[in-house]
């Protein structure tokens, strides 16, 4: 019989600076962390919005010696899970079996900031050689593999990259395995610092980043605006633990919320178009699996990025699933906010959503004055976060590169 699955801690790195709680009051005012990005040092300096966690400092908050053997995903990555890990309050000795609870991590560049220092120290600064540790520092399992080491989990040590949708990937597969009884805790999300120069030139190249000509950072990200003009690159981490719902009831933990449902497709047709029928398949099982009614979802945290193709696909495919009940349903991009933080993001919306459940609390898409004539049909929540609507039930999106869909099912956790 397939187990019930609850969030009992949540932990990030937040663009703010603060922890969780402060990060979603910020979301819920419609606060943006989007800042300028100005290089330096390089031939070709760039100007561009961009949400960076300036404040991250990795040795205050993970010690001098352990951050030391990470790159900065990794840090990140692993503050974020030792603030869930105790949130759960599974800090206490004797708390877990371990050979009973693993990590299952994403990352949709890994290493990138250590790679991008060898090339600079080999073609630009003209070293012999690059630093020996750069390629356990870079590898896009170094943060699942020291969060399990850190935190002594002996279950499995999982990582996943499919683009953007990794860290949502990452949490259903975690689920699944509890689900199916195997593992009875899991610290799963996501992690990505991606703000290195290679790589913010290399989306850039693309031209779907939105520009630096806005009146200030803050209006760069528009999801579902009709002037919308691009996503907005970020960095970030967040961390779940999930639990088997009689382990975590058997020892009091605090239940946040009830993960109860994971979709996942692939649209199977373009490398970077989405396609509204992957999308529609990811929803729907995510729905099956939770036995979630349709009319029982009140909630929505889209993939939302802010590009011209993505975000009428999304709301093509959820009209598609809801029918006419699709005008009911809240719908809100929080990317307009904290920006897209790649391989990251899906654990960071998993967050909203589920202290969205918690506190009765929508936030809204911030920028949204003017919404698309293509992105209309359900309830954009704009201006101020929606309060005491009573959400039994949300969902959380990520749409990725590479025809990859993941979609979250959660519960309220006074649902039963």
């Amino acid at each position: 019989m397939p187990r019930r699955v609850a969030v009992t801690g949540l932990g990030m790195v937040s663009p703010f600076g603060g922890d969780t709680h402060d990060f979603f009051q910020r979301m819920l005012r419609g606060e943006s962390a989007v800042r300028w990005y100005e290089t330096q040092d390089v031939p070709k300096p760039l100007a561009l919005p961009v949400v960076r966690c300036a404040e991250f400092d990795a040795v205050a908050r993970l010690g001098k010696p352990l951050a030391g053997t990470m790159d900065r995903f990794a840090q990140m990555g692993m503050a974020s899970a030792l603030e869930a890990w105790k949130q759960a309050g599974l800090d206490a000795e004797g708390a877990f079996d371990p050979w009973m609870a693993g990590v299952a991590w994403g990352s949709a560049l890994g290493g990138v900031q250590v790679y991008e220092r060898g090339y600079r120290d080999l073609w630009l600064n003209g070293q012999a050689r690059v630093s020996p540790s750069s390629v356990v520092l870079g590898m896009n399992n170094a943060a699942s593999s020291q969060i399990a080491i850190q935190l002594g989990l002996g279950n499995s040590c999982l990582s996943y990259t499919v683009a953007c949708a990794s860290a949502s990937a990452a949490i259903g597969e975690a689920f699944t395995r509890i689900r199916n009884g195997q593992a009875k805790i899991m610290v799963t999300g996501g992690s990505d610092a991606t703000l290195a120069y290679s790589v913010v030139r290399a989306w850039d190249a693309m031209r779907i980043l939105a520009p630096g000509d806005a009146t200030t950072a803050a209006e760069a990200s528009r999801p579902f605006h009709a002037r919308r003009a691009g996503l907005v690159l970020a960095e970030g981490a967040a961390a779940l633990v999930l639990e088997d719902w009689d382990h975590a009831m058997a020892r009091g933990a605090p239940i946040l919320a009830e993960l109860a449902g994971y979709g996942a497709s692939c649209d199977h047709q373009h490398l970077v178009r989405p396609a509204r029928e992957g999308q529609v398949q990811a929803i729907r099982q995510a729905l099956d699996q939770a036995e979630i009614p349709l009319d029982a979802v009140g909630y929505v945290n889209a993939h939302g990025t802010a590009t011209r193709e993505g975000d009428p696909t999304e709301i093509a495919a959820l009209k598609s699933v809801f029918g006419a009940r699709a005008a009911a349903v809240a719908i809100s991009a929080s990317k307009s906010m904290h920006g897209h933080a790649m391989g990251a993001t899906g654990a960071i919306e998993a967050l909203i959503t589920v202290l969205a459940l918690q506190q009765d609390a929508i936030p809204p898409t911030a920028n949204l004055d003017e919404i698309d004539p293509q992105c209309t049909g359900l309830r954009h929540v704009t201006g101020e976060a929606l309060r005491g609507s009573g959400v039994e039930a949300a969902l959380s999106n990520s749409f990725a590169f590479g025809g990859s869909n993941a979609v979250l099912a959660f519960r309220r956790a006074n649902h039963f």
